[in-house]
């Protein structure tokens, strides 16, 4: 049997994962002397107090090695094989230290096997690539064969969203304090992607309504260019509103159904602030997605 196994940072729904079969691993929230667990908390109540973090932004740690080896133990002696897919290695250190889990497991379980994955992001665009990997499972393909299937699904996805201000950009040290504070008085807006593991810049308008449109215009653009859309959601970070009112009225009439409205795990919303955006997979690969090779995303056992 092939298990999959992400980590809490794709942001899938308790309810997901099981029907869908997928072990998350979670990971942490600090916040005031107080750990929570990303897997379980109620992130739409944690972010009604979005605002008041901001000159105390809360911090985040991975998964422990004990809970990663326990987790690798248990498919070792199960006679399981295990394809895990994790958040960017530049955004976490979650899939080294499964890496060194599966490593500690592999040397007194010689026929273990399994292929980890660094998805090269988050959200969901970190969890529609583990959906193909389910997928390849439930076809009967074998592991290699579903781990190939999560690298095109890594290749074909995109992430794009627009935060309401620079603040908590600025605050986390994402960008300068000159560049926040000129992009504020001059009302420049940012939409923002993950490139090759790293968030970086896709584009600058002047009002947050144009940089909605320009993500759209993009949706439309992979759309066509690249087979046809596969899987999409919207992505919020603090309040659910703007993003459902923008779901409904916009992306909904666009794709000709109801697409899901997610909150942003906090381990990442956090360092962005108060946001709206995107994360669909299309048929075939975008080809600006991601540049680095596949030897250089995957580890096999």
């Amino acid at each position: 049997m092939i298990r999959i196994v992400t980590d809490s940072v794709a942001s899938i729904p308790a309810e997901v994962a099981q029907q869908k079969d997928i072990e998350v691993v979670s990971l942490f929230v600090n916040h005031e002397g107080v750990e929570y667990e990303d897997a379980t908390m109620d992130v739409d109540e944690f972010y009604k107090d979005i605002y008041s973090m901001i000159d105390a932004i809360p911090t985040s740690s991975q998964p422990s090695q004990a809970v990663l080896e326990a987790l690798f133990e248990e498919a070792a002696q199960a006679g399981d094989e295990v394809l895990g897919v994790f958040i960017s290695s530049k955004m976490s250190g979650t899939y080294d230290g499964a890496i060194r889990a599966a490593r500690a497991v592999k040397a007194h379980h010689i026929d273990f096997h399994c292929i980890l994955i660094d998805s090269t992001s988050n959200s969901y665009d970190e969890a529609w690539p583990v959906f193909d990997g389910c997928d390849g499972r439930d076809e009967g393909l074998t592991l290699e064969e579903c781990a190939a299937a999560v690298q095109k699904g890594i290749e074909s996805t995109r992430f794009l969203f627009t935060p309401e201000s620079l603040t908590f950009l600025r605050a986390g040290g994402r960008i300068g304090g000159a560049a926040a504070l000129i992009g504020n008085l001059i009302q420049l807006v940012p939409v923002l992607t993950v490139r090759d593991g790293e968030a970086t810049t896709f584009a600058k308008v002047r009002t947050r309504k144009k940089a909605l449109a320009r993500i759209v215009e993009t949706l439309q653009q992979d759309i066509e260019q690249c087979g046809g859309l596969k899987r999409i959601a919207v992505h919020y970070i603090g309040e659910a509103k703007p993003a459902l009112e923008w779901a409904r009225s916009v992306i909904d009439p666009l794709v000709g159904f109801a697409v899901d409205v997610r909150p942003v795990s906090p381990v990442i919303g956090l360092h962005v602030g108060p946001a709206i955006g995107i994360a669909y997979e299309c048929m075939e690969r975008i080809k600006d997605k991601i540049s680095l090779p596949t030897a250089e995303r995957e580890y096999s056992f």
